[in-house]
C-alpha cells in the first residue's frame, strides 16, 4: 500500500513538475511578445518620424550624461533590437536587461510622466519594468533559442 502511495505521489510530482514547466514557458512568450512589442512599437514610431524624435530629445527627455542626438539613437536602436532578440528568445536575459535600462531611463529623462493626470502613462512603465525583471529571473522558457542552443549543448 505504502509502495503504490509513493509511486502515485512520484507519478503526479513529475507532471506537476511538466505542467509547471509548460505553463512557465508559455507566460514567459507572452511575456517576450507583450513587452517586447510595447517596445518595438514605440522605436517604430519613433523612427518614422525622426525630426520629431530629435525634437523630443532634445526639448523633452533629459537624458543624463548624452548628448540629445546620441540619446535619440541609442535609444531607438534599443527600443528596436532588444525586442527583436525576445521575440526569437536569443540573449533573452541580456535583451530583457537591455529593454529595462531603456525603460529606466525613459523614466528617468522624464519626470513629466509622474505629473500627468492619468497615472497609466507612468503605470505601464512599471508594469513593463516588472515583467522584464521576471523575463530576466526565469528566462525566456523551453520555446526560445535560447533553450534550443543550451539543449544543442547538453547533448538533448
Amino acid at each position: 500500500m505504502m509502495k503504490t502511495i509513493l509511486g502515485l505521489h512520484q507519478q503526479l510530482s513529475r507532471f506537476d513538475a511538466t505542467l509547471s514547466d509548460w505553463g512557465g514557458s508559455m507566460l514567459s512568450l507572452v511575456l517576450r511578445f507583450y513587452v517586447g512589442s510595447q517596445f518595438f512599437r514605440a522605436g517604430m514610431l519613433k523612427l518614422g518620424d525622426w525630426g520629431g524624435t530629435l525634437a523630443l530629445f532634445r526639448d523633452e527627455y533629459k537624458v543624463p550624461l548624452l548628448s540629445p542626438e546620441l540619446a535619440a539613437y541609442v535609444g531607438v536602436a534599443g527600443e528596436l533590437a532588444f525586442p527583436l532578440l525576445l521575440f526569437v528568445g536569443l540573449l533573452s536575459r541580456p535583451a530583457a536587461l537591455g529593454l529595462f535600462a531603456v525603460n529606466l531611463m525613459a523614466v528617468v529623462s522624464y519626470p513629466q510622466l509622474f505629473s500627468f493626470d492619468c497615472p497609466a502613462a507612468i503605470n505601464d512603465h512599471f508594469y513593463w519594468g516588472g515583467m522584464l525583471l521576471v523575463l530576466l529571473a526565469f528566462g525566456p522558457g523551453r520555446f526560445s533559442l535560447d533553450a534550443v542552443i543550451e539543449n544543442q549543448r547538453a547533448g538533448r
